[in-house]
């Protein structure tokens, strides 16, 4: 079992292989949607990045507002990191299209694909991207888990290998005081499960894309504002019931007890059985809602 320090010095050797000191570098695919987990990988991807090289991204851009002129003029040189997280698939398309279309544009250089987990519903989709990526002439691609390693081992013809979810680079975070027994932080998009909960005077159901009003104008600023929301969100409960995945990071960097449902294709459990979080902070795997609100009930 790994705890957060030890997969921050791990996070460290990945970065490290790719960028030195002083090094100039482009990170793409900036979140632009209220998703908190998003936000938390991104903050920790720049973390580590400047960590490593001293440096702000020459280049950032989203998925839609990429230009590649610009992109060459800001960074004539250096790595092409994409960032990581849970879309390298065809549940949400629009990521998959832009990294597409990125090893299709972006040939004269590096092009590093940060911890993603990989799920293909459409094996016609998988083979679009297996080809792209083979053809790319450097690509790295790094993933959360063990099921997206064998895959990429038996589709994909470039370099892949397992590393941890850079959210992990934030670090141990400060929890503020608890105002209800048990918070409910449950997927209501495309990866949900048939897990349904009803709110209760002890229990609290909620998710967490919306945004608050007032965002900032500036990448960062956004993504911090994000991950801020999400930790006050989380800090409002004694104990976590989560099937988001960062729900279980960011609560396991604030040292609250929680348990843990998976979304629809086994994501989270493949992601624990490769890091199983620390031993620090209590957190039980659950299958069912039942399973879940009794374990909640332990932890309370």
């Amino acid at each position: 079992m790994t705890d957060a320090n030890g997969i921050r010095q791990i996070l460290d050797q990945v970065y490290r292989t790719h960028v030195a000191p002083g090094d100039t570098y482009a990170l793409v695919d900036f979140p632009d949607h209220a998703n908190v987990g998003d936000s938390a990988i991104w903050l920790g991807e720049i973390a580590m990045l400047r960590a490593v090289t001293g440096r702000d991204p020459a280049y950032v851009s989203t998925w839609h507002d990429f230009d590649a002129e610009a992109f060459r003029r800001a960074c004539p040189a250096g790595t092409l990191f994409l960032h990581g997280g849970g879309n390298l698939g065809d549940i949400w398309p629009h990521h998959q299209h832009f990294r597409e279309q990125i090893l299709a544009d972006v040939r004269d250089r590096p092009v590093v694909q940060l911890p993603q987990s990989i799920h293909f519903r459409h094996p016609d989709n998988a083979a679009r991207f297996a080809t792209l990526a083979a053809a790319h002439p450097d690509f790295t691609l790094y993933v959360r888990d063990r099921p997206s390693v064998a895959f990429a081992n038996s589709h994909l013809a470039c370099s892949a290998h397992l590393a941890s979810d850079s959210a992990f680079a934030l670090g141990p975070q400060t929890r503020m005081p608890a105002d209800c027994d048990v918070l409910m932080l449950l997927r209501t998009d495309d990866e949900r499960r048939d897990h349904v909960a009803m709110p209760s005077a002890s229990a609290v159901v909620v998710d967490w894309l919306d945004d608050e009003p007032g965002l900032p104008a500036f990448h960062e600023a956004q993504a911090k504002a994000r991950v801020d929301r999400g930790l006050r969100l989380l800090s409002t409960g004694r104990v976590i019931v989560t099937d988001r995945l960062h729900g279980h990071i960011l609560a396991d960097l604030l040292g609250i007890p929680h348990v843990v449902l998976d979304n629809d294709y086994g994501k989270i459990a493949a992601y624990l059985a490769a890091w199983p979080g620390s031993e620090r902070v209590p957190a039980i795997r659950a299958t069912t809602m039942e399973e879940a609100e009794r374990a909640a009930a332990q932890l309370a």
